[in-house]
């Protein structure tokens, strides 16, 4: 099963539908709920909802309606066309939207007279139920652990639970919704749901600032970025999936479904960027939940949960029968020393923004003076890295440049706040840490920037150090770590990670996407601005045919893999794009108005 998939949403609820028409993957009531469907990691067992032409599935022409989040197919079959929207509703309601727990599917003939069938299979909790539909008034229900979904249609019931065929002479809608049934809906209500979904989908996206290069691309990255948010909380996730392996038949496998400080924080600068500033307000206010109720974890359930469980499920497959399924992520007990500066950088550009409307921003400042501190002690502590290793801890250079960047940005903050003492106090500490870096990170045999003290490896992490202002991408050492790393992780499909041996031995033969939008970026601010739009150009094809990317990227084999769709994946084409844009414009000479 290739990666094909859209992906729709209303930032409650997500779904992940195959060209075909199947819902591979959707958990309800959250992002991180037991699967409903999840035939993406059991094409027998795990569930799906789908719908057959002429006795067989079709694959359809599978799109975005233009700058929303609502897919479109098409299919053409012997008996005739029809068109499929799905969508979970997202209406506009003044300066908010409702966005009720369901998920609508639109069918409607085009030509001629199809014969269709539905194939209605939840299987709730990873699977491991298949539940009894019961028929109540005009629609079915269903139920597993305590919890209960109804499906709502104006096709007589009696075909859904029989799969029989039917004619498709007028549209017909399925609404699945979880809890109690609404007021039965008339097919008019389902069109004025679509309307406005879109219509609220398309006010979002207007209201983006692009960068006039790859625009298209970023309208649908900054659309699938919002869907990563959950509104509830503020939350965003790293991916709608699990255990979708970084390479097949290896147990590279992760539940994503969570929300990594890291990924959130990168996720709301490239949305500030394009100019949305209400999805930053939301994951501070979750922020100041979570570090208030105890020490900072590289990672959180949507809810701040703290504790995530890792566990393995043997009873499914798993993508294409790579295994382990795992649910829940142990990563959020290591220590990271790269998240104060991560955080820092958040707080610092939403204080600082003056667009941004915090009303009271003054109750930062102890946040920012606790994560200064815990990043002075963090830079001489060895942390799992980035990379979240599982073997020994190393002082990864990473880690220590974000440890820098608090005490750095930090100061920016304080002076900001008026506490000049204090902000003079940090910058002394970052100067020093920067001298140390310097000396101690930079391997002059090697000609390159190296991952750890004690592991002189290249690392594209280090990619993002003219990003964060700790060098200049023009300075000679940064100049020949990218020589360097062109030689080591650079590959066709994109580039590595890294390319040593780690906890699991032979490192993964995968290139992981987001890199090879870093080292787009690097080239760019290095003045390799040709060879950065080639190499833009070359990673932008990898996408699916939706504008779609996964964490990985498989050379071998020319295809995506990993979690999907990856929220830092289009993080960093977003930010590659607007460096591409603004330099472009510079060269050009094409700062005026019409330009």
């Amino acid at each position: 099963m290739h990666l094909d998939h859209g992906i729709i949403g209303n930032g409650r609820v997500l779904a992940l539908i195959h060209p075909d028409s199947s819902v591979d993957w959707c958990c309800m009531p959250r992002f991180d709920s037991p699967s409903l469907f999840a035939r993406i990691l059991d094409e027998e067992k795990g569930g799906t909802w789908q719908f057959l032409g002429d006795g067989r599935l079709q694959t359809g022409n599978l799109n975005y309606v233009r700058n929303t989040n609502v897919l479109r197919h098409v299919f053409h079959t012997e008996s005739g066309s029809w068109e499929m929207f799905d969508f979970m509703p997202r209406i506009p309601d003044g300066l908010r939207h409702r966005t009720p727990l369901s998920f609508i599917r639109l069918l409607r003939p085009l030509s001629g007279r199809p014969r269709i069938q539905v194939r209605f299979d939840p299987r709730p909790n990873y699977a491991r139920e298949q539940p009894k539909l019961l028929v109540e008034g005009d629609g079915l229900v269903f139920q597993s652990q305590g919890q209960r979904w109804s499906l709502q249609t104006n096709l007589p019931i009696d075909y859904v639970l029989s799969g029989q065929e039917f004619t498709l002479d007028a549209p017909r809608f399925f609404k699945l919704d979880f809890g109690l049934p609404g007021e039965l809906q008339h097919i008019d209500d389902i069109h004025r749901s679509l309307d406005l979904t879109i219509a609220g989908w398309r006010l979002w996206a207007n209201n983006s600032f692009v960068p006039s290069f790859a625009d298209a691309d970023v309208i649908r990255s900054a659309l699938c970025l919002k869907l990563h948010a959950y509104e509830p909380t503020g939350a965003i996730i790293a991916a709608a999936t699990t255990s979708l392996p970084e390479m097949l038949g290896e147990p590279r496998t992760w539940d994503y479904r969570y929300c990594w400080l890291r990924d959130s924080v990168f996720t709301v600068e490239a949305l500030r960027r394009l100019a949305h500033f209400w999805e930053g307000r939301q994951f501070l206010r979750f922020l100041l939940d979570v570090v208030e109720s105890g020490p900072l974890q590289p990672l959180y359930g949507i809810g701040g949960e703290r504790e995530l469980p890792e566990v393995q499920l043997p009873h499914l497959a798993g993508f294409e029968s790579t295994q382990p399924v795992r649910i829940g992520n142990a990563a959020a007990t290591q220590y990271q020393a790269d998240l104060m500066g991560e955080v820092i950088l958040c707080i610092r550009t939403m204080l600082l923004d003056q667009r941004s409307d915090l009303r009271d921003p003054s109750h930062w400042y102890p946040l920012v003076v606790r994560l200064v501190e815990e990043a002075m002690d963090g830079f001489d502590t060895a942390d799992m890295g980035i990379w979240e290793y599982r073997g020994q801890p190393m002082l990864h250079t990473f880690s220590r440049a974000m440890c820098w960047a608090a005490a750095h940005y930090g100061a920016d903050i304080a002076q900001h706040f008026g506490h000049q003492e204090q902000s003079e106090a940090w910058r002394l500490v970052a100067d020093g840490m920067r001298r140390r870096l310097l000396k101690e990170a930079y391997d002059e045999d090697a000609g390159m920037f190296v991952q750890a003290v004690t592991a002189p490896h290249a690392d594209a992490a280090l990619l993002l150090l003219p990003s964060i202002g700790f060098l200049p991408a023009t300075d000679p050492r940064f100049l020949s770590t990218l020589d360097r790393y062109r030689e080591i992780l650079v590959r066709d499909g994109g580039v590595m990670r890294y390319v040593h041996a780690d906890d699991f031995g032979t490192p993964s033969t995968s290139t992981f996407t987001i890199c090879s939008f870093w080292w787009i970026e690097a080239l760019a601010l290095a003045g390799r601005l040709d060879e950065a739009v080639a190499m833009f150009e070359q990673i932008r094809a990898k996408a699916n045919a939706l504008g779609l990317f996964s964490e990985d990227y498989c050379v071998a084999e020319n295809r995506l893999l990993g979690n999907f769709p990856q929220a830092y994946t289009h993080v960093g084409l977003i930010n590659a794009a607007m460096t591409l844009g603004n330099l472009l414009r510079a060269r050009d000479g094409h700062f005026h108005a019409w330009s």
